[in-house]
């Protein structure tokens, strides 16, 4: 690999890792929890 290219390389690398990062949407939850109707109590 040439100079040049690999000098392209690490700058495309580098300017990819200081991109800002979108902020992550908040996650609903998947599934809820179950609800006890006390059988075993």
């Amino acid at each position: 690999m040439s100079k040049k290219a690999l000098l392209a390389l690490a700058l495309v690398a580098f300017a990819a890792a200081c991109a800002p990062k979108p902020e992550p949407a908040p996650m609903e939850p998947v599934s809820t929890e179950p609800t006890y109707t006390g059988k075993y109590k």
